[in-house]
């Protein structure tokens, strides 16, 4: 108890210090948003990367998928690393940063408004973001709750509180620069945790060919034997619902984006796409890996009525390990969470002062003054997002828990194709973007009023897809990609002379070293 409670201590003081240390890189919005667009590859790769692994992912995730999948949910993290990792740097990175600092654009809705030369869709765009990012953030602190009950007793609200308020000292004093060096921090723990913790626990099963051997004689219900060990699981189709979702909804996330605007240099997106890359197969395949070995503790986790606790897969196949390996896993689920929870309220409130409120108002604000407002906007979206994660755990709203499974994919449908077609293709238009804010949105409402009542189509192809919250997302963001260039085509182009303007600074001539290009 005395060693995890100095080792979190330790952490917190580290977090709080590095804020205080870059509040010199947040005295105006650009360095606070954006960290000045100076920031390196190994801090933005981390970035990325941390914000992209929460504790949901750790605790919820893994426990569920690899309850439902076993050993084949690695293949989510596989999918994580390579798509929505690998392939989202090749094909978004160095556009996004070319195309956002042409436009002088800071968040996402803003990118909508000067890219497409209209206000209503920024502030349509910020008002998605509001709605659906709040019960996202709130769901960080879901895989909190068991770690802390099984460690220290601790009640789940105080744990929130204690969480989100060191959170807000370190953005609120270091902006963007200071969540990107904690980053790094959280994510060299999580890296090193992550591999302690998969030796451990299979060391307390007898071993990796032990652990395998038992895992096999569990029964999946199917035709299929050993079907927790097969290449594919025993549901592959489901398996690759969960990878599209999960993998491909980062292109569209704003929190996750914006992590290119930010980035350095040419040098830094080849070399942060290696780092994000690695660190992802390490973190996601080892979450996914370790979740896969679940079944083998289905006696403590499957309540008389035969219902799975999922967030209790994780905590129960850790807490017979040694106090130091608990002690490292509790400050892993905190790097993960704050690391994710940091970057969530800066992209809101950034979002929200920016693109809303400040344009709104008839006052001119100064640089400082700007800073100030996000910075009163960062505690709002804290202290509203720990409410709403206290009150679904104490009064388990029904509404909330939906909310939460809906909102990943709420975002990336209304928000991916529209803005990887806006990166690429000169035809699109303003109506195919509101097209797809349309259908992304309704597509996850529909879920959500299918979650809440009960009901659901007869049709069986729309049945099986919003049976699940993860199918549903998967179809809002593959819908998109139909919507956009649909609508596109059947409608006023957009004025040429303009976006020939905006494409014509990617063909911009730029001199080298020969370290970056060979020449003749």
């Amino acid at each position: 108890m005395v060693l995890q409670i100095l080792l979190i201590v330790a952490f917190f003081a580290i977090m709080v210090g590095v804020g205080i240390y870059c509040r010199r890189h947040s005295t105006d919005v650009n360095g606070f948003v954006l960290g000045g667009r100076s920031v390196g590859p190994w801090l933005t790769a981390f970035a990325f990367g941390t914000s992209y692994f929460s504790a949901v992912i750790f605790v919820g995730y893994a426990g569920q998928f690899g309850w439902n999948f076993g050993l084949a949910s690695t293949w989510i993290g596989l999918g994580n690393a390579f798509i929505g990792s690998l392939l989202a740097w090749v094909v978004l990175g160095r556009r996004t940063r070319v195309m956002t600092q042409y436009l002088d654009s800071r968040t996402m809705p803003d990118f909508f408004d000067r890219r497409f030369g209209s206000k209503t869709l920024r502030i349509v765009a910020s008002m998605i973001v509001f709605i659906f990012l709040i019960p996202y953030t709130a769901s960080l602190y879901n895989g909190l709750s068991s770690l802390f009950n099984m460690a220290f007793s601790m009640p789940y609200w105080l744990v929130i509180v204690i969480m989100a308020a060191l959170t807000a000292l370190y953005v609120i004093f270091g902006g963007y620069m200071a969540t990107a060096i904690n980053d790094f921090i959280q994510g060299i723990i999580m890296l090193f945790g992550i591999v302690a913790v998969i030796a451990s626990v299979l060391m307390q099963n007898g071993g990796f060919m032990e652990s395998m051997n038992r895992l096999s004689q569990v029964d999946t219900g199917t035709a299929l034997n050993g079907g927790f060990t097969s290449f594919f699981g025993p549901d592959p189709l489901a398996l690759l619902f969960v990878v599209l979702l999960t993998s491909l909804g980062t292109w569209g996330l704003p929190q996750m984006v914006g992590k290119f605007y930010a980035i350095k240099s040419e040098d830094a997106v080849k070399k942060g796409t290696i780092i994000s890359t690695a660190f992802a197969i390490v973190v996601a395949g080892g979450c996914y890996f370790l979740g896969g070995f679940g079944r083998l503790y289905a006696d403590k986790v499957v309540s008389e009525a035969g219902k799975v606790n999922f967030d209790a897969i994780v905590p129960t196949m850790l807490s017979g390990l040694p106090s130091v390996i608990i002690a490292i896993v509790i400050v892993l689920v905190l790097s993960a969470s704050m690391s994710t929870l940091s970057s969530l309220v800066l992209t809101s409130s950034s979002t929200l002062a920016l693109d809303v409120v400040l344009p709104a108002s008839k006052k001119e604000f100064g640089e400082k003054k700007q800073v100030l407002v996000m910075r009163i906007f960062i505690v709002f979206f804290i202290i509203v997002s720990a409410v709403i994660a206290i009150v679904k755990d104490t009064f388990g709203f029904t509404f909330i828990a939906q909310m939460m499974g809906v909102s990943w994919g709420a975002l990336a449908g209304a928000f991916l194709a529209p803005f990887f077609f806006g990166l690429y293709w000169k035809r699109t238009t303003k109506a195919g973007v509101v097209a797809s804010f349309i259908t992304g949105v309704g597509i996850e409402l529909v879920q959500l009023y299918i979650s809440l009542s009960g009901n659901n189509f007869q049709t069986p192809f729309l049945k099986y897809i919003f049976t699940s919250s993860v199918r549903s997302g998967a179809a809002a963001m593959l819908v998109g990609f139909i919507v956009v260039p649909l609508v596109s085509v059947f409608t006023k182009a957009p004025d040429r002379e303009k976006v020939d303007r905006i494409f014509a600074n990617y063909e911009n001539k730029v001199t080298v070293t020969r370290k970056e290009n060979l020449g003749e």
